[in-house]
């Protein structure tokens, strides 16, 4: 009888401990939960001026959505194959039109324009997005996913 009281208190004890610990709590959609999800800043497509106004910082298992805006004025691209390759697309989404693809290495706007990516970063390391054929830090952004 004894061992039994010993055994259901420490059943009790651990059971209350096991909700303390900081692993995600996902819905029925799994990793895609709304609790699970993130909006970042927006990349802004400019010509001569910085893609973002800091580094990005993500956590692996994450869902983000990040919005891609381009002024017009100029023709511009974004690459970035390796950070493309560190991340599970979700969708694409342009003007209403949802675009689910196996993989990018990079986009490209020939006006003005937005489009906005949902994905799950999957891979750690650091990467960036940069303007093609540009030099200069402003047309490059650095991303570190933890």
């Amino acid at each position: 009888m004894r061992y039994a009281l010993i055994a259901a208190a420490l059943l009790a004890a651990t059971s209350a401990f096991a909700d303390d610990d900081d692993t995600p709590k996902f819905g029925l959609a799994g990793i895609l939960s709304a609790s699970n999800s993130e909006d970042l800043p927006p990349i802004m497509l400019s010509a001569g001026q910085p893609l973002a106004e800091a580094p990005l910082k993500l956590k692996s298992g994450t869902y983000y959505e990040i919005e891609i805006e381009a002024d017009g004025s100029q023709e511009l691209a974004l690459e970035g194959a390796g950070f493309f390759r560190a991340i599970w697309i979700d969708e694409i989404v342009i003007e209403g039109l949802e675009i689910r693809p196996l993989g990018i290495d990079s986009v490209e706007f020939d006006e003005a324009g937005t489009m906005e990516i949902g994905f799950v970063a999957i891979k750690p390391g650091r990467y960036e997005l940069r303007v093609p054929q540009s030099s200069g830090d402003l047309q490059r952004l650095e991303i570190t996913i933890e």
